[in-house]
């Protein structure tokens, strides 16, 4: 098959700052880019239903495009028949035959996609090709690049289309100098990606030239913690490559044993400068311990 995009691609390694090496998860094919066999193999067997249109591997499965491979105890490939594929086409190779157009594809069970830089961990993941969604749900979610750490309860999800990276339940990101950004949801919007300087490899898809994550938008019990101060609110947008950050809602800002409270933020993260302003009719109130460090 000629893939439009069998991309059990990720997203939120994309969804972070990533250097021009970093090798994004994505097992889709680039736009107007020559197709990238799929290779699929399984220890306990791979079945092609003809019938329900499914390709199933089973035990140990494995899944590698490019420079990206996903591996889980199954995986299911979803695909629409074309024209009538060819009687002496093995299971195996039904996904690379000109008759069929992937739509689907699921992992579960000890989901791990990768490339030579970042990883992803989930119980179940799903890609669909129509809308260009991911979905990583399970325990234990967990995406990696050599600069940042996300963590999410209830799901991990990336919309191409949107250029949008999506993180549910106990949200986390960590970047690699102890910088932290922690919500009930987090919304991370892409830059608009760069022209390269080099060639894509030939396995690359959409997701490798994402750009570097643009905002961050934080929603329910927002934490930023950075060189040593904790501020807390109810919302907040986060700029990553300027290191800025506003919070709004009920706001403190802790150091130590000094707190001080008001209903809006500004923060550096690199300097870790916190600004705190009163809203409308209010103020700001705050308890220093004498002999403390000093607020900033």
């Amino acid at each position: 098959m000629t893939p439009r995009s069998l991309a059990a691609g990720l997203l939120l390694g994309a969804a972070l700052a990533q250097p021009a090496g970093a090798q994004s998860l994505n097992l889709g094919g680039a736009p107007g880019a020559a197709p990238v066999p799929i290779q699929i193999t399984a220890s306990q067997g791979i079945q092609w239903q003809q019938e329900n249109q499914l390709v199933i591997a089973t035990g140990d499965a494995k899944a590698v495009r490019g420079d990206v491979t996903i591996t889980a105890d199954r995986l299911i490939a979803h695909y629409r028949k074309k024209t009538t594929p060819a009687a002496s086409a093995a299971a195996t190779d039904i996904l690379n035959q000109g008759g069929t157009s992937l739509y689907e594809l699921e992992a579960s069970g000890h989901v791990h996609i990768y490339t030579a830089t970042d990883n992803a961990w989930a119980d179940h993941a799903v890609y669909s090709m129509d809308d260009a969604v991911l979905v990583l749900t399970g325990r234990h979610l967990k995406l990696t690049t050599p600069q940042d750490t996300i963590t999410a309860r209830d799901s991990i999800e990336y919309y191409a289309a949107k250029r949008q990276a999506v993180a549910r339940g106990n949200a986390l990101i960590v970047s690699s100098d102890g910088r932290s950004i922690a919500a009930d949801t987090l919304i991370g919007d892409l830059a608009a990606p760069s022209a390269p300087t080099t060639p894509a490899p030939s396995g690359a898809g959409a997701l490798a030239q994402a750009g570097q994550l643009r905002k961050v938008e934080a929603i329910g019990h927002v934490v930023i913690r950075a060189k040593g101060d904790t501020v807390t609110g109810d919302t907040g947008v986060y700029l990553p490559q300027q290191g800025r950050a506003r919070l709004g809602g009920d706001v403190h800002i802790i150091q130590g044993p000094n707190e001080m409270s008001g209903s809006d933020a500004l923060l550096d993260t690199k300097t870790g400068i916190a600004t705190l302003l009163a809203g409308p009719g209010g103020q700001v109130a705050g308890i220093i311990t004498p002999s403390s460090a000093t607020q900033k």
